[in-house]
């Protein structure tokens, strides 16, 4: 059981690499993940409107501006050229 916490631990930040490989938009899970929040924290927070970032509402569903995730983390799309290959 050890082995399965600690990977959930590594798993629930994301790598330079990963964020500025997102698409446009994300899922709130997606932007909770990369904020290093739970899912259900982040779904939470989107219902009371207190997510770090704009959350877009398209009808069921909330869909996170990556750009605007980008901007609340601290990266900006010129790391991309900065990013190393290997994290």
């Amino acid at each position: 059981m050890t082995h399965d916490d600690s990977h959930t631990q590594t798993r629930r930040g994301m790598t330079r690499a990963e964020l500025l490989a997102l698409p446009v938009t994300v899922d709130i899970g997606t932007a909770a993940r990369a904020l290093g929040l739970g899912r259900s924290t982040g779904y939470e927070l989107a219902r009371r409107r207190e997510f770090p970032c704009r959350v877009l509402r398209v009808g069921s569903s909330y869909r996170v501006p990556t750009a605007d995730l980008l901007r609340v983390l601290g990266v900006t799309p010129e790391d991309r050229d900065a990013a190393s290959p290997v994290e």
